[in-house]
């Protein structure tokens, strides 16, 4: 029999979420059902209210999530019922090309849950990035999930199925930031101050954040950030140069996304430095480089899909730093709100009031 619980649903374009009933089924081979203890709402989420992702409304929203395992079905060994889990949106299949070299990071062949959740008329739903967890239990891939040390309270590991998990990875596992390496993160929202963290952990000498906004700005320095660049009043090429000796970063990652602030990213980073594009764009960008730059320059321009991570590596990792003192992962979270809020979440949100809502249920 499916489990009859309570979901945040988009049902068009631009309008505002509801909360409906929602039939999750009983999991079938190769699947969970995951009692969803806490979600973050991260922009993706509204990028899917928006039409921004595809067309395919009505959508079950949410996707960075913590939770139990309420059930599996036939032929799952990774999980049981029990285990406390973060959800992830890159189910490895461990058979394509890139799982077989070696590089499961890039697997070209994830997979979500086959069969569907629906609406209680019987609507199909499509879950936010395979997942759809702004719900009281959804139906996943047993690969989404991911086991981790239960004593991590769900609001805060549940933001390393998304957004701080991006931000970590793009610093640690792409940026390949080490000791004394100099770091600039342009764009300090949840993903910029992710990889700001990120460059304190790697023990980065200087790390300079760069954003519009003050308020994160601040945000930033609680994170790690040793200098901070308002570059609505301030040119950040110039002020990473000279911030680094004339010469520019040695690592710029570039979180928000945009053609603008890729090349500020491009031209603020040392000969030879590295840029990590970690900001998603939309289908209409394009970006204009003279190819002579590009070819002087030298060095790497990287980008970071997921923080190149791989979570059964990652996740239990990063949980362990954070229950050492040594990842401020509660910074993050500005705060926690119901289920039938995520409207409002997402009105905040797009004021930059917030880094994080959490929806615990």
């Amino acid at each position: 029999m499916p489990y009859e619980v309570r979901g945040v649903v988009a049902r068009g374009k631009g309008e505002a979420v509801s909360l409906e009933t929602v039939l999750v089924p009983d999991p079938g081979p190769g699947e969970a059902v995951v009692n969803v203890q806490a979600c973050g709402v991260c922009h993706t989420d509204l990028h899917y209210r928006e039409g921004g992702i595809n067309d395919d409304f009505p959508f079950l929203l949410g996707h960075e999530a913590a939770g139990v395992v309420e059930a599996v079905g036939p032929d799952v060994t990774g999980v049981e019922p029990g285990d406390y889990v973060i959800l992830n949106w890159r189910a490895v299949c461990g058979n394509c090309r890139a799982c077989l070299r070696g590089r499961p990071w890039y697997c070209f062949a994830t997979h979500n849950a086959a069969q569907k959740m629906t609406l209680a008329d019987g609507t199909v739903l499509s879950p936010a990035l395979g997942i759809g967890a702004f719900v009281e239990k959804t139906l996943v891939a047993a690969g989404q999930c991911t086991k981790v040390d239960p004593k991590a309270k769900p609001a805060v590991a549940g933001l390393l199925g998304c957004g701080v998990m991006a931000g970590l990875g793009a610093t640690l596992n792409t940026g390949n930031v080490t000791r004394g390496d100099s770091v600039a993160v342009i764009g300090c929202g949840g993903v910029g101050n992710a990889s700001v963290l990120g460059a304190s952990l790697a023990g980065a000498s200087k790390i300079i954040a760069v954003d519009v906004d003050d308020r994160k700005l601040t945000w930033a320095r609680d994170f790690g950030a040793t200098h901070t660049v308002n570059s609505r009043t301030t040119d950040p090429v110039e002020a990473i140069r000279e911030l680094t000796g004339g010469n520019g970063a040695d690592v710029v990652i570039e979180a928000v996304g945009r053609p603008e602030t890729y090349k500020q990213a491009f031209y603020a980073r040392d000969l030879a430095g590295t840029v990590v594009l970690v900001g998603v764009p939309t289908p209409e960008m394009t970006l204009d480089l003279p190819l002579l730059d590009v070819f002087g320059r030298g060095g790497a321009l990287k980008s970071s899909w997921y923080g190149d991570c791989l979570p059964s590596r990652d996740f239990p990792m990063l949980i362990d730093l954070y229950l050492q003192g040594r990842l401020n992962l509660d910074g993050f979270v500005s705060e926690t709100i119901a289920i039938d809020e995520v409207e409002e979440a997402f009105a905040k949100m797009h004021r930059g009031e917030v880094l994080r809502s959490v929806v615990v249920l």
